[in-house]
């Protein structure tokens, strides 16, 4: 069996003859066709066994062991040996028959040999010429290296000696600029600062350190660096405090010619950032407040736990926290001042000589402002110490809290005062809009507590006024003054700012919401409240004090925004509203059963005869039955409830109009239309008739006018009933052209001709067999478009009557009835 270590046989190596190239040489066409199809390739392929070897990932272990397991080891022994023999006989076949082109291949070999030969003794003497001229070229190189060197030594050492010369005669001219002023103060800094920034340049840029002649010199240089250093930031700051442009652009200039611009201004903004921080940390340290305000530290007034002062420090440790606060406000528009100047005079210099804009040297595209820098670090502090103080200290959140209306003039006095006075043109502005708005929302705390106090002063104050647990009673007209008092003093502690008085404005809102809400509950309803024929009721009497309470409010309150800018009646409004309404729910369903009582007199207008009056009954100085209950009804109704509800007993003055008066004025105007409607449809109507009606119109002013409301006061139905009076009496041939028409409805008009027009011409009460009130209560919902269809309706079929019956003449009124019509119509 054959071992893996043993290498390929040649049964294995022969697999790769089919792939071998044909040599050039050709060979004899019979022996070709011979030895082709004698292969023992071939034959080799198409064998089981041998097949195997020609498999380019032959494994002889893998085969050895099939063999040994067949049972046949001696027959594939014998069968390898035939392989052997066979490719032995096609080997030597192959060498027989290439003899030729073998024979030439080593012909070829033997003169690439002598080839090789003289090739190795060119080489050689190759390699000897190299050796020479390496010897030759040797010694010339040495010495231009060594010259080269030295060369470059004494260029070296003449570029020394010519930046110490000119390094030498730069300290010589700072020495002399230095020496010419004593005063440090008036020396030209910015020549100065220019020749130091040159000597330390030059110093470092040409290696000069350890030149004992120098090395002397730049101890004074670098002192005078501090000096001068010193000098320019004076200058600087100086010009910042006083806000000098020169001085700034001089102070610049220096740090700019010292080639440290960029980290001087960066330390001035930090120093600035600091400064700010530390202001609004003093001004809110309780114990720093109570140190200074009081007694001492822990003496009497001292800061207790949570920064509650002790019984006898709190207003001395107020007074001191408020003038820290003032103090820390101007500290802050100082600093803001100073960095803004700093910024203008950066963003307007540049560098005489390479004219270079400073401000490019300090800062980059995208970079935020210098006041942007300081303003948000200081926005910060202040919020942190704010929060703080809120949470930390109820004795500064007491303060704060209270006197917040202080509190916010005071941050926005600072941002207008810095607004005011960094308003330049063509220069940006110190703080930005949303710098303004961070500053106002540190305090927000504060102001969302102070809002929450004042709604609460005012809701114990309204819960006072009108307890739940006591329906029935009516606070006092000084419970009702306390609250508004109460309510004007919120508003004038923060009128000073637009902002704060709407936000107390929504909290007032709230407050009179409540009040109307209280004041409703304690309204009484129910019979009680509506009678109207006996003296007033315990129930109304409250109603009306009710009603006067809130009149009063809506007043009062009113008059207090009457300065404010118009959205601060925006704000109340809707509570105004609200209070309007209860106030006339009050007393809105007794005027409603007065008003009603009152219609029933006038509907009496109905049930009397004017028709068939003779002239002694009309002359009679005697008021008709209805008019006579419809006086007494209205003297009874201003004696008994009128009189506690309005300003006077007298006429009622223009300018003056409260919510009863509005009642009564609508009241009155009521009256006034309601009789002038019923007394158009009063059919038949005598000339006698016209006479009573007249009078009883008469009457009915002088009542309106003596109990109720200013009649001239009252308008288009004061007009209407004037008109009406002599427009009983015109002919009706005068009706159309008659100026009277104007101050009447033309459904008054219209009512009226049906007195004047035949029988057969019914009215569309009669038409509809509709009593008065019925035909009232139709009207009252319906517009004049409407009434003229109903009466358009009666005049059709009075035409239509006509025709049938073959007459040829209408009434007079038909025709001015229809004019009338068409004219509405037309409208």
């Amino acid at each position: 069996m054959a071992s893996p270590a043993i290498p390929r046989s040649p049964l294995q190596r022969s697999s790769t003859f089919k792939t071998t190239a044909i040599p050039s040489t050709p060979i004899s066409s019979a022996a070709t066709p011979h030895s082709l199809a004698s292969s023992p390739l071939d034959s080799f392929s198409s064998d089981p066994i041998l097949s195997a070897f020609l498999s380019p990932d032959f494994n002889p272990t893998q085969f050895s062991s099939s063999a040994l397991s067949s049972g046949s080891a001696a027959s594939r022994i014998e069968k390898l040996q035939e392989g052997l023999r066979l490719l032995d006989t096609q080997l030597r076949h192959e060498v027989l028959s290439r003899h030729h082109d073998l024979l030439h291949q080593l012909s070829s070999i033997k003169s690439t040999e002598s080839s090789l030969s003289s090739l190795r003794s060119s080489i050689s003497s190759l390699q000897s010429s190299l050796r020479r001229a390496r010897s030759e070229l040797s010694d010339p190189h040495r010495v231009i290296s060594i010259q080269t060197v030295q060369l470059n030594n004494l260029h070296s050492t003449s570029l020394l000696l010519q930046n110490t010369l000119r390094t030498l005669r730069l300290i010589q001219k700072l020495r002399q600029l230095v020496d010419s002023q004593p005063d440090a103060s008036k020396w030209d800094l910015s020549k100065a600062a220019q020749l130091h920034c040159e000597i330390l340049t030059l110093c470092n840029e040409s290696h000069l350190s350890g030149i004992d002649v120098l090395d002397a010199e730049l101890k004074w240089v670098i002192e005078m660096g501090s000096k001068i250093r010193e000098e320019g930031m004076k200058v600087l700051e100086k010009g910042l405090e006083s806000l000098n442009q020169p001085e700034v652009g001089l102070g610049l200039q220096v740090f700019y010619n010292m080639g440290e611009l960029r980290g001087t201004v960066d330390g001035l903004v930090s120093k600035y950032k600091q400064m700010g921080v530390k202001s609004v940390g003093t001004a809110l340290d309780m114990k720093a407040v109570s140190g200074a305000g009081v007694y001492g530290g822990g003496g009497p007034g001292g800061v207790q736990r949570h920064g509650t002062p002790q019984i006898g420090g709190g207003v001395k440790a107020r007074e001191a926290l408020w003038q820290r606060m003032s103090g820390c406000m101007d500290q802050l528009h100082s600093i803001m001042l100073a960095v803004w100047h700093l910024q203008r005079v950066l963003s307007k210099k540049r560098d005489p000589f390479t004219h270079v804009l400073l401000l490019d040297e300090v800062m980059e595209d995208g970079d935020p402002t210098l006041t942007d820098r300081v303003w948000d670090a200081l926005v910060k502090s202040f919020a942190n110490q704010m929060k703080s103080a809120f949470t930390a200290s109820s004795f500064v959140k007491e303060i704060f809290t209270v006197g917040y209306p202080k509190l916010l003039p005071m941050i926005e006095n600072l941002l207008d005062r810095i607004s005011r006075d960094t308003d330049v043109k063509g220069v940006p502005p110190a703080l930005t809009l949303e710098g303004k708005e961070q500053m106002v929302a540190a305090v927000e705390n504060f102001e969302t507590a102070f809002l929450a106090l004042c709604l609460s002063r005012l809701s114990d104050l309204v819960n006072s006024v009108f307890p739940l647990s006591s329906r029935g009673s009516v606070p006092s007209k000084e419970h009702i003054s306390r609250i508004l008092s109460r309510i004007q003093e919120e508003i004038e502690a923060v009128q000073s700012d637009a902002h704060l008085t709407l936000r107390v404005l929504r909290q007032i809102s709230k407050v009179l919401l409540l009040l109307a809400e209280r004041a409703e509950c304690q309204i009484s309803t129910g019979p009680e409240a509506r009678q109207i024929s006996g003296p007033a009721t315990h129930a109304q009497q409250k109603n009306f004090m009710l009603c006067q309470h809130l009149q009063e409010v809506h007043t009062r309150v009113t008059s207090m925004i009457a300065g404010l800018p118009s959205i601060a009646a925006d704000v109340l409004s809707p509570a105004l509203g609200t209070i309007y309404g209860v106030a006339g729910d009050s007393v809105s369903s007794l005027f409603q059963a007065m008003l009603e009582h009152l219609e029933s007199c006038i509907l009496q207008i109905h049930e009397q005869n004017f028709g068939t009056l003779g002239l002694d009954a009309a002359m009679d100085n005697n008021s008709s039955p209805y008019m006579e209950e419809l006086q007494k009804s209205i003297y009874h109704f201003r004696s008994e409830f009128l009189s506690k509800v309005l300003p006077s007993s007298g006429a009622i003055s223009a300018g003056t109009e409260t919510i009863c008066t509005r009642l009564v004025r609508s009241m009155a105007s009521r009256i006034l239309v309601f009789f002038v409607r019923h007394a158009s449809l009063v059919r038949p109507l005598s000339e006698s008739g016209k006479l009573r009606m007249a009078r009883d119109m008469a009457e009915l002013e002088l009542a309106v006018a003596q109990n109720l409301f200013p009649v001239e006061q009252l308008g288009a139905p004061y007009r209407a009933l004037r008109a009406f009076r002599p427009v009983l009496f015109l002919e009706t041939s005068q009706l159309g052209s008659s100026p009277l028409l104007q101050d009447l409805p033309p459904s008054v008009i219209l009512h009226h001709l049906y007195s004047r027009g035949p029988e057969e011409l019914q009215s569309p009460l009669q038409r509809n067999k509709l009593t008065p009130l019925q035909y009232s209560l139709w009207m009252d919902s319906q517009g004049e478009d409407q009434i003229w269809k109903g009466i358009k309706a009666t005049l059709d079929d009075y035409a239509a009557n006509i025709r049938v019956r073959g007459d040829k003449e209408f009434s007079p009124v038909y025709p001015l009835m229809q004019k009338i019509g068409s004219s509405l119509t037309g409208r």
